[in-house]
């Protein structure tokens, strides 16, 4: 998503004009939620949900081209015929996510410039599973022909195109001379984009990141550890800062298909024995919230805090290892238990987290062993369920609806605690088919109550995150996504 949103573009975005920045109240930030009032239209110029038959209607803006790229494609103008393949092709692609595109029937070019998607049924997931999530970027067929999967092959109708790509350092980005979009400023419109070159570089290692903005080698970095923004804005003071609540809920999922996690109370007196007031502290110095995960805060409706949550999810969050002793000694665990608790050693956060953790825990007697892994051993024991029977991971909030089904509905890939409860599934199935949003806030805001109280994950602070660029940076404020994951364009 990074790397391909300068050049693919995608039938809906965030509509920037309704950003903080700009007077509005959408900081931008979230990783794949885009409020109704805050998408505009980006391949297409219109859109509409009709009723009789049940379809959504996209109208695409006339004259938007794609660039010649020489042994793979003629410039040529973008059409419906594009955007029925695209979406073809995800669609027959063995990797799509299992169930995720039942509810649309067909999708037609009525015309040149209108494409139609007929829906089986309705799904309240429309927008962002079909104009702007994570997998609606417009390819073209002669993209897919040539080898999608080789850089030089790529071409879409974005503001840049690809002309470098060194793996592990760095995407180059030069401007597209026919772009089609542009800005008005002071009444005067100008075409797009400004920038001639842009450069994504790589840069694994923390301090080199540090290091690298601190000297001006870098004119914008989007992530960074608030431990260190203290000692940046003493070393560069013209530094200009954007703070965020981080995208990536924190926890260790406890797998309830294994004993002991099979059992509430378990789980409930881990939850109780971890002094989640002292990791803000100490670990995150103070820079963190208590509770923002499954649900974020900027999701307006969809999130209730921690003070409006009945006293049975409060007490998850208040340390008390003397009742989390009581409950382990009710489910039969007395003497505690050992089990082995996997992380990522890609993560510095939870290098640090991992120990801190297992002390906790070893105070009412559970003694954990620690098995660090390297991501891609770390993602592929979980999506092959062979992880272990603690789990301790970040993972996207994505959005009001996704957030929940992926990490809690039987059988998904990014339900690492393997939770499963078949009226737990069909209050989603009905989420899914609510077409009332704030009936739908209201569900969705039950179901976190009862996931919660549940406890199939330990709940961990969300740790806040700062972005920071150099003055001559201009019209920008921290924004991070006007899709899902794309910072572009």
């Amino acid at each position: 998503n990074h790397d391909t949103g300068q050049f693919y573009e995608q039938l809906v975005a965030g509509d920037l004009d309704k950003s903080v920045r700009k007077g509005g109240k959408h900081p931008f930030v979230a990783d794949a939620y885009l409020a109704t009032e805050a998408q505009r239209g980006e391949l297409a110029e219109k859109w509409e949900l009709v009723e009789k038959p049940l379809s959504v209607v996209f109208t695409l803006r006339k004259g938007i081209m794609f660039p010649e790229k020489p042994g793979v494609m003629a410039s040529r103008e973008l059409t419906a015929e594009d955007v029925a393949y695209a979406f073809n092709r995800l669609r027959s692609s063995p990797k799509h996510i299992g169930g995720y595109y039942d509810f649309v029937g067909d999708v037609v070019a009525r015309d040149k410039y209108t494409v139609v998607f007929n829906l089986k049924e309705y799904n309240a997931e429309w927008d962002y599973r079909l104009a702007w999530g994570f997998y609606t970027t417009i390819t073209p067929k002669e993209v897919v022909d040539a080898g999608p999967n080789n850089w030089k092959n790529v071409n879409g109708t974005g503001p840049f195109m690809l002309t470098d790509f060194v793996a592990g350092n760095s995407n180059t980005y030069t401007k597209n001379p026919i772009y089609w979009d542009k800005e008005k400023l002071g009444g005067q419109e100008y075409k797009l984009p400004f920038v001639d070159k842009l450069v994504y570089r790589t840069i694994k290692d923390e301090a080199t990141q540090l290091a690298a903005i601190r000297t001006a080698k870098l004119d914008l970095l989007e992530t960074i550890n608030a431990r260190y923004v203290p000692e940046l804005k003493k070393s560069a003071p013209q530094l200009q800062f954007a703070r965020r609540l981080s995208i990536l809920g924190s926890f260790m999922a406890f797998r309830t298909d294994t004993k002991p996690f099979d059992d509430v109370r378990v789980r409930r007196a881990i939850n109780m024995a971890v002094n989640k007031k002292e990791i803000i502290e100490a670990h995150y110095t103070g820079e963190a919230e208590m509770h923002a995960y499954p649900m974020y805060p900027d999701w307006d409706g969809y999130y209730d805090s921690l003070d409006k949550m009945p006293a049975s999810v409060k007490e998850l969050y208040t340390y008390n290892p003397k009742k989390a002793k009581e409950l382990l000694k009710e489910a039969g665990y007395p003497n505690g238990f050992t089990f082995k608790m996997q992380f990522c050693s890609c993560s510095a956060d939870h290098v640090d987290l991992a120990p801190l953790i297992a002390a906790y825990l070893e105070q009412v007697g559970i003694k954990v062993e620690l098995k660090p892994t390297e991501y891609g051993a770390f993602l592929s024991a979980m999506t092959t369920r062979k992880h272990e029977a603690g789990y301790l991971m970040n993972s996207s909030h994505t959005n009001p609806t996704t957030s929940i089904r992926k990490s809690f509905i039987t059988g998904q890939t990014w339900n690492p605690s393997m939770y499963s409860d078949p009226k737990f599934d069909a209050k989603m199935d009905e989420v899914y088919k609510t077409r009332d949003e704030a009936k739908r806030k209201q569900l969705l805001r039950e179901m976190t109550v009862e996931i919660m109280d549940a406890a199939p994950y330990l709940w961990l602070p969300t740790p806040y995150i700062y972005a920071a660029w150099w003055p001559w940076v201009k019209n920008y404020g921290g924004e991070m996504s006007v899709g899902s994951i794309r910072p572009g364009p």
